[in-house]
């Protein structure tokens, strides 16, 4: 698949500072623009007042950026005293990025816009992924999702943003995945592979940590100003809110809330059975596949369409409670360690098992003695299942755009 053909750079159609934001002057941009994104709407005397930037100053900004097609004018706000007040926000055609998201059992591709939309979206499932069959899939889906579109659109495309588990040839049992499989992706060079098969340029991501940026930065992560985040896909994972910014940890492995010892889960209704275990072996589709095995059902049907699942009944029950167990411990520790005013759970299933499980979550969290512990609210993940591919997009055009969430202005308008 070749995209370059179409492709020719001219400067009418590279929106030179939009596209190349570098410098002092850039940098005010980007703020500006992470500004706008993160409260919907602003005013030109929200921004200066939110900056510490002159008027005349963030008036010349402003001109840039809608000249460049970024920013909006909305319709004046009129009834208060003096000139009427004119919102800016966000241009949704203003650049647009791809963002793939590669799980154990499933893949999704994303071609989303400037505000966070997801306009086009091609999902696969399979028993386990290859390194070959990626980047087959991959060659054809990148074709489909950009087809149609003008070349003044391509150029508009920020790059293609990769969220994927990290040591993707682990948990070889419970994958059932030939060992020559899981040998091959220790190999492979995913950034480089992926590069090879578009112009477009190529960020690699974790996956968990990727759908955490996109509940803070397009979900209820927004008005949590810290929070721990757990997303449940084939294998539990998560995320650090502090102070709005993601929190990588030493070595980037900050979130890693599957490792946490959880004790051990003994049945519905039933407290620790003594000793412990990891929380990715208790609230992880793995084992609702496992049940799922077990009575006879295509335990790969959850996979294939995760924002709605055919009816499973008690041993999607059984299910639920046993996560909810693990998370309502895990969340607990966390909130020791650091007082979160808020977890956040998520994962690739259906809105209403989101809800089931945030429910019976809250309802374990009070079977356990919090005293010393500050309040903290248990919420539902605003996103969904496309969390990690839409985190995955996100992450070029924070590079190319905006301010990157590590040292996004923090202060309130």
């Amino acid at each position: 698949m070749v995209f370059a053909s179409g492709m020719a750079h001219t400067a009418t159609q590279d929106r030179a500072r939009g596209s190349n934001l570098t410098g002092v002057r850039a940098y005010n941009e980007r703020l500006i623009l992470s500004l706008v994104r993160r409260h919907e709407n602003l005013s030109k005397a929200d921004i200066t007042r939110a900056t510490g930037l002159s008027a005349q100053t963030v008036s010349v900004i402003v001109r840039a950026l809608e000249a460049d097609g970024l920013l909006l004018r909305m319709s004046p706000q009129r009834g208060r005293v003096g000139q009427p007040s004119v919102p800016l926000q966000i241009d949704p055609t203003g650049a647009y990025s791809i963002g793939l998201k590669i799980g154990r059992r499933s893949a999704n591709l994303v071609f989303m816009d400037f505000a966070g939309t997801v306009c086009r979206e091609i999902h696969w499932a399979y028993p386990y992924p290859t390194p070959e069959g990626l980047l087959t899939k991959l060659g054809s889906g990148l074709a489909e999702i950009t087809k149609g579109l003008s070349d003044a659109e391509l150029q508009r495309i920020a790059g293609i943003g990769v969220a994927t588990p990290y040591e993707l040839w682990n948990w070889t049992e419970a994958l059932g995945a030939p060992q020559e499989v899981l040998d091959a992706w220790r190999n492979f060079d995913m950034q480089a592979e992926i590069s090879a098969l578009s112009p477009f340029p190529v960020i690699v991501s974790n996956d968990a940590t990727a759908a955490c940026g996109a509940e803070l930065t397009f979900g209820i992560g927004r008005e949590h100003p810290d929070f721990v985040y757990f997303f449940v896909g084939s294998f539990i994972g998560g995320g650090i809110v502090l102070g709005r910014s993601l929190y990588p940890g030493r070595f980037g492995n900050a979130g890693a809330v599957g490792s946490m010892p959880i004790p051990c889960y003994k049945g519905a209704g039933v407290g620790s059975a003594g000793g412990s275990q990891q929380l990715i072996a208790l609230a992880s589709l793995v084992r609702l596949e496992e049940r799922l095995a077990s009575k006879g059902h295509d335990p790969l049907s959850i996979f294939q369409s995760p924002s709605k699942w055919q009816p499973i009944g008690p041993l999607l029950d059984e299910w639920i409670d046993e996560a909810a167990y693990g998370l309502a411990h895990a969340i607990v520790a966390s909130v020791s360690v650091i007082d979160f005013g808020a977890a956040i759970i998520d994962g690739a299933f259906p809105p209403d098992v989101c809800r089931q499980l945030v429910a019976r979550t809250r309802e374990r969290i009070a079977e356990i003695d919090l005293q010393g512990l500050s309040p903290f609210q248990i919420l539902e993940g605003s996103i969904g299942a496309n969390a990690r591919a839409i985190g995955g997009a996100s992450l070029p055009l924070f590079a190319k755009y905006l301010l990157d969430r590590d040292v996004l202005f923090k202060e309130e308008v």
